[in-house]
């Protein structure tokens, strides 16, 4: 058994009183004092308007940091401290408060309140503060109401909830699956963590051993198996269910409960407007008979301090694959979606990357891309970027890549942006060091996988396969480089994320993947789906889909339905499967974290200028 590690041993039933009394210490403390130390307890009658908090004399510092203890147990997750009206307020980011405690977030328009469904606290709508790339919710009043214990220590915020008791565990049978029903004395934090075959509930909230070994599980066809552990003041359910299958949970209040359903359709529907210009959206969409989970984020790019911005897992180096909630983490997103394809073997980028005007990587195969400005303008086309060699004698070299990880027979050029070196690709290799513009040495590779070093101040061009070119460029050679894009017009904007194929141009489905060089398998397949695209009206769509009800995802076919059903006038398959990701605010949106595969690239909005 672990003993839990409380925080305050005061739990008082005269919370009113009590509260008074906190408030007539807390007047004359000085304001460093203050900033150390902030604790609310529950009140008898929750209040109709807000209660007040201490006025100090100065606004406290403010204050975003990353590590919450609840009730004794360590999360890595944002917080923040702050003064309004001369009231101190504290806030946990979206992905705390549903992560920590099982908040739902409620649909809303109203950028500045988030209601939420927590045992019936919907009624005590949270106030929103956006510090890009993180929004806060103001839990202040709502710990009060809920009886919790709040105190900032340095960079960590200790909250303390009251105990709790669970009363019963009752399993039942409904229409379109089965149902687990936790009986609790008073409203408790929980926290979901699927694994690949089990779902891992974990309530603060004791359990007697009387009501653990007299409880009997029920398999059934979604609830394979379902064990009670406890630990403490904690209890621990694991449930077995289908891999395929995620859980829908909702809480009740008078009695105070909380529901777990297993069944198909474990969608909610969700309209979060959750910034301006940034929109979370979610519903079950139609294709033929088959009916889709979608969500997705409505970005609006002309939204002042807006930007979309293809992001990397490491700025240093292309060739590099992580999670995307990492990427987005790291990039300081607010939200993101996966973006193009890359060879699992290596983790080489497969496609076109282009930032901020410079290109990081070429589009292969004359494949789909997005490709964007600040201007809210959107294009999606096939594109095939055209570099060319010059040399002094007016000889012309047509290359075959840049920066990429597509081998194929001819001259390929690695840049600074690839790293600070290349390491072979394949079998005898000829690597010509080109700085100012001059040839300065010539190598030759040994098997796949040596390393050579690319110069700050110039490129390789990597021979394949063809090393009577390396003979006709000397050392001393002088080279100009050229570059083309077809179409051409696509050069002119500055950021362009390659994936494919085409689902929709100029407002009509134009999907063909074989011309876009995929093959069959690819084309055939069922899987969760990511893509991009525009709105009549400019608005940027980032959409994932996943499994049907009763069956697998959808084919290019049906996303393509899929996006048009969502207004898309243009849009672009992304790269899909365990690829498929959706970021806002540090959490996924459309899959647990956990299933998510590593990714080359995605696509992050920030709200902010430029990054």
């Amino acid at each position: 058994m672990v003993k839990s590690q409380t925080l305050s041993s005061s739990r008082s039933s005269d919370s009113r009183s009590s509260w008074h009394r906190f408030i007539k210490i807390l007047t004359p403390i000085s304001v460093t004092s203050i900033v150390g130390l902030i604790s609310v307890q529950a009140i008898a009658t929750p209040p109709k308007t807000e209660a007040p908090l201490t006025p100090v004399a100065q606004a406290p510092p403010s204050q975003q940091t990353s590590q919450i203890t609840l009730n004794g147990r360590v999360f890595t997750l944002p917080w923040s401290q702050w003064q309004t009206a001369g009231m101190i307020r504290i806030g946990v980011s979206d992905a705390a408060l549903v992560q920590l405690f099982g908040a739902q977030l409620l649909n809303t328009s109203t950028v500045t309140n988030q209601p939420i469904d927590w045992f019936a606290s919907a009624t005590l709508p949270l106030s929103t503060r956006l510090a890009a790339p993180v929004r806060y919710l103001d839990i202040t009043n709502l710990a009060q109401q809920l009886g919790w214990q709040i105190q900032s220590q340095g960079n960590t915020l200790q909250i303390s909830t009251p105990s709790a008791k669970v009363l019963g565990i009752r399993q039942g049978q409904q229409l379109n699956g089965e149902r687990l029903i936790i009986d609790l004395d008073r409203p408790a934090p929980y926290q979901v963590d699927p694994q690949s075959q089990e779902l891992i509930i974990t309530l603060d909230a004791r359990t007697d051993p009387a009501l653990v070994q007299s409880f009997k599980a029920k398999p059934g066809k979604q609830i394979k198996s379902l064990r009670i552990e406890t630990i403490a003041d904690r209890t621990i359910l694991r449930i077995g269910i289908p891999i395929a299958l995620r859980p829908r949970i909702s809480t009740l209040s008078n009695p105070n409960r909380i529901v777990l359903d297993i069944r198909p359709d474990y969608l909610v529907d969700r309209d979060i407007l959750w910034a301006p210009g940034l929109r979370w959206r979610q519903r079950y969409l139609t294709s033929g008979t088959a009916q889709f989970p979608v969500v997705w984020l409505e970005a609006n790019p002309r939204q002042p301090g807006l930007r979309l911005r293809p992001i990397l897992p490491n700025p240093a180096t292309v060739p590099s694959i992580a999670p995307l909630i990492q990427t987005a983490r790291q990039s300081q997103a607010s939200a993101a979606i996966n973006g193009g394809f890359f060879n699992r073997k290596n983790q080489l980028p497969l496609g076109a990357i282009r930032r901020n005007g410079e290109w990081l990587s070429s589009p292969i195969l004359n494949r789909g891309v997005f490709a964007w400005n600040d201007q809210g303008e959107v294009r999606v086309d096939r594109l095939t970027l055209q570099e060319t060699i010059v040399t002094s004698t007016g000889q012309q070299l047509l290359l075959t890549a840049l920066n990429s990880g597509y081998a194929q027979p001819g001259v390929a050029r690695y840049t600074s942006a690839w790293g600070s070196a290349y390491a072979t690709l394949s079998q005898n290799e000829v690597l010509l060091t080109v700085q100012n513009n001059l040839v300065t040495e010539r190598r030759f590779g040994a098997a796949p996988g040596s390393l050579f070093s690319i110069p700050s101040n110039g490129y390789l061009l990597v021979i394949r396969s063809n090393s009577a070119i390396a003979t006709s460029l000397s050392i001393g050679t002088s080279l100009q480089l050229e570059s083309t894009t077809s179409p051409s017009d696509l050069n002119l904007y500055p950021n362009i994320v390659g994936a494919g194929p085409l689902l929709i141009q100029n407002g009509q489905i134009v999907l063909d993947a074989k011309a876009e060089q995929f093959s069959a398998a690819f084309i055939q397949e069922l899987a969760a789906r990511s893509a991009i695209g525009q709105t009549a009206d400019g608005t940027i769509l980032m959409v994932t889909a996943h499994n049907r009800i009763g069956g697998k995802g959808a084919t290019l076919a049906e996303m393509a339905q899929i996006m048009s059903r969502l207004g898309a006038v243009n849009a672009l398959n992304l790269d899909g499967g365990s690829s498929t990701t959706l970021y806002l605010g540090g959490q996924i949106l459309d899959r647990p974290s956990r299933s998510s595969a590593r990714v080359y690239n995605g696509i992050g909005v920030f709200l902010q200028p430029n990054p």
